[in-house]
């Protein structure tokens, strides 16, 4: 029992987990996510809500999906930076969806629950298996897409099947289309009810903006120069930020839209 409480205390204190994910060898070629815009466009609608129920009852566009992913790991020889960052947000998106399938129906992803309590969550899972190499969720966005790529605009391009989590885009990432793509999500999360900023003096941000706070000041910026850049929202100087409580719902098109 001591185990237990010293690992949750730990777990906590440390706050956003590392889960370093070291170069994996492959020789795979880029791969096309058209599969996967296909399922986005069925089940998922234009404002981000997901029909799982009826997803639920026809996934097998799903499956052959993540195993055309399970069989092509991004390499860094074959795959441009680019394809390789539109694979990692499509492979973590595509198998947040899974494993809501798996368990659905639920009220939040939250509720999925696997091993020891209160230090291992639903994002330690080891579900996910490309070319023999183990994955769970954190290991992909923390392990891979931050520290890899280093771009604050993925926060609002993973989704993490919650109300108050980016909406899930209802077609694939490319890398054709990528910059214009992560450009647009993080204008929707700021055009949102996900951030407040009706009182420039007092903007309310998404909590994700709080827990990941050092990853907006990648590339020398800061998170007010990238509130401002993507609000278009002039924040005066020397303000506080608020943030707002996340809602771990579930988001689904049901209990969204009645």
């Amino acid at each position: 029992m001591k185990f237990l409480l010293l690992a949750a205390v730990t777990y906590f204190a440390l706050g956003v987990p590392t889960c370093r994910v070291d170069n994996f060898a492959s020789d795979s070629e880029p791969i096309s996510h058209e599969l996967w815009d296909a399922q986005l466009d069925r089940f998922v609608s234009d404002a981000g809500w997901v029909d799982y129920d009826a997803w639920k009852k026809d996934t097998v566009g799903l499956q052959e999906y993540l195993t055309l992913l399970e069989a092509n790991h991004p390499n860094e020889t074959n795959w441009s930076r680019d394809e390789r960052l539109a694979y990692w947000i499509n492979a973590y998106n595509a198998y947040t969806v899974e494993l809501m399938l798996m368990h659905w129906p639920l009220e939040s992803i939250k509720d999925i629950k696997d091993g020891i309590g209160f230090v291992n969550s639903v994002w330690d899972i080891k579900f996910i298996e490309i070319e023999g190499q183990e994955y769970d969720l954190n290991n992909l966005e923390h392990g891979i897409i931050r520290p890899k790529f280093e771009d604050p605009r993925i926060h609002a391009a993973v989704n993490c099947a919650s109300v108050s989590c980016p909406v899930l885009r209802n077609e694939a990432f490319t890398a054709k289309d990528l910059d214009a793509q992560l450009d647009d999500q993080v204008k929707r999360w700021f055009n949102s009810n996900r951030n407040d900023l009706s009182n420039p003096s007092q903007p309310k941000l998404s909590s994700i903006m709080k827990w990941y706070g050092d990853d907006f000041q990648w590339n020398d910026g800061s998170l007010e120069t990238f509130v401002e850049k993507y609000s278009g929202v002039q924040i005066p100087d020397g303000t506080k930020f608020q943030y707002l409580d996340y809602d771990w719902g579930v988001n689904s098109q049901q209990a969204n839209q009645g």
